[in-house]
């Protein structure tokens, strides 16, 4: 390793042997694992490899505990414990799924069929969504959480962001809260997701309620805050309020900015300092061009674009200008029924006019940015072992195969998630 921390990369291309790490010299009762023969390796890391995926040729990875050890060619690949043979499959880092609201009960298919007949989308379903949240036990919001996140796991997904959102009063989005934390890497409060019936006369009270009890309630559970800033859900004002209030109990903020339409979000967020603007359907050239000049992180929802048959974002637009783009799935019961990150990276490819280069490192590294985390979406050493093997030679086939299962196994913080 590197005097950084980072990895030292040797002529070839490889990576020098972490100490203890493989052939026996793991602590007690850990179990190290070299994947070898992985035809493409995709290591987000351009000095390891071609490009900015940082591709390898008949690779190998060694992972040794929860952490990647060693990443080279297949013929150098020190000892380990196990031995999975990739067999010529591709292999990547576990995608990182940076938008998620999953503590929810019920479903809206009937609302969805509404859509698909003609009837626009406007956000209103959401509060069928908090009622039957409201009215379920810990015991089945918990178990949907679970099934969920074993759904993403399944198709590759190894790091999942998980907002609250459909509790909307102090006790309903602690709980919701509470129940993410036990399943999910990273949560967020999203008590300002729209007006609850009860204050629906009186905004500015809730308001008052997501920033002082119901901030103070969550705050604990969580590292980030969100707000829907939309027509019909919370203006710039009222962002900005809950928000501030959010940072001065210690969270981040994000915000889903311009889905229904132009608006302040994006600016906002860019003002803010915020990991991410997320959605970013309708955008000015003042929007792109602040997102270009930011650290925010333009996070893009197309399987939401998908089921409310509302305009695909621009990523050609925001990756030209310099903006740097993420993919997540937005999965809900409402608007986004989806876990899948690999229809995503399809969707992006052929309606966000991204390449399947740029729609791989988005839906890994980039949602890696927008959670302001370095040790996963790459693999290289000292990144937790996130590791998705495809059933396919090559990453384009994520796109080039849509709808098509192609998962041949997964690895999570070292521990095999899927067969």
């Amino acid at each position: 390793m590197s005097a950084s921390g980072g990895p030292s990369h040797m002529p070839d291309g490889s990576s020098e042997p972490v100490a203890g790490a493989a052939g026996g010299g793991c602590d007690a009762g850990r179990v190290s694992i070299v994947i070898t023969n992985i035809g493409e390796l995709v290591t987000n890391d351009p000095g390891l490899g071609e490009d900015a995926l940082g591709l390898l040729r008949d690779a190998a990875v060694v992972i040794d505990g929860g952490t990647v050890a060693w990443v080279g060619p297949t013929e150098r690949a020190p000892a380990a414990d196990e031995q999975y043979d990739a067999a010529g499959r591709a292999a990547l880092p576990g995608f990182v799924d940076s938008h998620a609201h999953l503590v929810f009960a019920g479903e809206r298919a009937e609302e969805f069929a509404a859509r698909m007949s003609g009837r626009p989308y406007t956000a209103g379903g959401i509060r069928t969504t908090v009622a039957r949240t409201r009215a379920a036990s810990d015991d089945d919001l918990r178990a949907n959480l679970r099934r969920l996140v074993d759904e993403m796991a399944r198709q590759g997904t190894t790091t999942v962001e998980c907002k609250s959102g459909y509790g909307l009063s102090v006790e309903q989005e602690e709980r919701s809260l509470r129940i993410a934390a036990e399943t999910v890497d990273e949560v967020t409060f999203l008590g300002a997701h729209v007006v609850p019936p009860e204050y629906a006369d009186d905004p500015g009270g809730y308001v008052r309620l997501v920033t002082n009890e119901m901030l103070a309630a969550c705050a604990p559970h969580a590292r980030w805050v969100d707000v829907f800033c939309e027509d019909g859900a919370f203006d710039a004002d009222q962002s900005r309020e809950i928000l501030t209030a959010g940072m001065r109990a210690g969270l981040t903020p994000r915000v889903h900015a311009n889905q229904l339409g132009p608006g302040p979000g994006v600016r906002l967020a860019v003002e803010l300092g915020a990991a991410s603007a997320d959605h970013c359907t309708h955008l000015t050239d003042a929007d792109v061009d602040a997102l270009a000049s930011a650290a925010t992180v333009a996070t893009l929802l197309p399987g939401v674009d998908f089921s409310t048959r509302q305009p695909y974002p621009d990523a050609r637009r925001l990756i030209d200008a310099g903006a740097t783009v993420a993919l997540a799935t937005d999965c809900n019961p409402g608007s986004c029924y989806t876990s899948s990150m690999p229809f995503c990276i399809a969707l992006a490819v052929r309606d966000l006019r991204m390449t399947p280069a740029e729609a791989v490192w988005a839906a890994t590294a980039g949602g890696a940015r927008a959670l302001r985390r370095d040790d996963v979406g790459r693999l290289t050493p000292g990144a937790r072992a996130d590791v998705l093997v495809l059933d396919a030679p090559s990453h384009i086939h994520l796109a080039y195969r849509p709808g098509v299962p192609q998962v041949a196994a997964v690895w999570k913080a070292g521990r095999r998630v899927q067969a």
